[in-house]
């Protein structure tokens, strides 16, 4: 049943699992899905914590225990998901350690409100790092404007980043730069730079979900003929500046110290319109180098009826181009798409943080 994984995974896609909870810890779900549909790491954010804390009672005997200690609501939610976290990171360990550090990675996203705030966003980091205690963590850092200067500040401690919520061309090179840059300056203050790790995480169905709503609203067969084709041709031309990043001379010289590339993360991959088939963001951007994460269904859905026709991004950048001249002249403005998409991410992961502490509350107060 896991052909198409299988096959995903040699073709150089990492398949990643974008959820965690405390049930699919306990009941070895997680080693399952390792076992049978080849997941080689987990990535999580508030929305996906927030949900895991809102049904079943795997969290009732630690949350007991936080209540009698009187801890603030904010210290709860970072014991409750630093708890499943690192027991994820233990899990993973034989994939980490199988890969030489290329996988069996887990990710853990610095309180959301802090996404426009560096000094703040940098200090979180460290210190869900320490907390952690594990050399397979994934700190994850919001590529905001803000978040550019954390993320090199960080990698310049030693400390693994999974820099999420890119969405434009533009904020995703300075993404790259921040990365070599911490580095850089990694190496200066002697850390291996062979121990620390890096993906990029651009988020691909939102591009549609949003330039699609425009389409719409433009009317008419042209317009209609470019739905659901903007996100894919987002990420293809992001994986070309990737691929000439690595043809430069500083990061050639980095290489030769024993840097480790920052691989692209394809995220937000489960389709938000169900007219378009369920594995499209999988099958069609499928390249060396890079992960999926993806929800459950996703990936089961990738086993079951996934159609791979391998390598589907090089060779199509010049495409992608004139998609994008195209959405233009139709009055859809990609600068306008990717900076709505930036806003409304921070935003939700804002709102899913605070539902998580309401959560937390709720039962605290119980």
């Amino acid at each position: 049943m896991s052909d198409a994984l299988k096959d995903l995974t040699e073709a150089g896609v990492s398949v990643w699992l974008d959820d965690i909870s405390r049930e699919r810890l306990r009941t070895g779900n997680l080693q399952q899905l390792m076992k049978d549909f080849h997941v080689r790491g987990v990535t999580s954010n508030p929305t996906i914590f927030a949900k895991a804390l809102s049904k079943g009672d795997a969290y009732d005997d630690q949350i007991v225990d936080l209540k009698a200690r009187g801890v603030t609501v904010d210290e709860a939610s970072r014991m409750i998901t630093t708890y499943d976290i690192r027991w994820a990171c233990d899990v993973l360990r034989p994939v980490y350690e199988e890969s030489e550090g290329l996988d069996g990675r887990v990710s853990i996203e610095v309180d959301p409100r802090l996404a426009r705030e560096t000094a703040k966003t940098i200090a979180e980091a460290k210190q869900l790092w320490w907390l952690v205690d594990r050399e397979n963590l994934y700190i994850k850092i919001p590529a905001t404007a803000e978040g550019l200067p954390a993320i090199t500040a960080v990698l310049a401690e030693g400390i693994s980043v999974n820099v999420t919520l890119i969405f434009s061309l533009e904020r995703y090179g300075k993404v790259i730069d921040a990365y070599m840059a911490g580095l850089e300056k990694a190496a200066e203050n002697g850390h291996d730079l062979s121990k620390i790790a890096s993906v990029a995480s651009f988020f691909v169905s939102r591009v549609d979900t949003e330039v699609d709503k425009r389409l719409d609203k433009v009317g008419g067969d042209e317009a209609k003929a470019l739905k659901s084709r903007a996100a894919i041709a987002n990420a293809r031309l992001a994986y070309e500046l990737y691929e000439q990043k690595l043809d430069t001379d500083r990061w050639k010289a980095l290489k030769a110290k024993g840097a480790c590339v920052q691989r692209p993360l394809w995220a937000s991959t489960s389709v938000k319109d169900p007219s378009l088939p369920d594995t499209m963001y999988v099958v069609e951007l499928a390249v060396k180098d890079t992960v999926n994460t993806m929800p459950e269904a996703t990936v089961k859905a990738t086993a079951d009826h996934g159609q791979l026709k391998g390598d589907t991004v090089h060779g199509t950048y010049d495409e992608a181009r004139t998609l994008f001249a195209d959405l233009e002249k139709l009055g859809v403005s990609y600068d306008d798409v990717v900076k709505v998409l930036e806003d409304e991410g921070v935003s939700k992961f804002e709102v899913s943080w605070n539902e998580l502490l309401d959560t937390i509350r709720a039962e605290l107060n119980r």
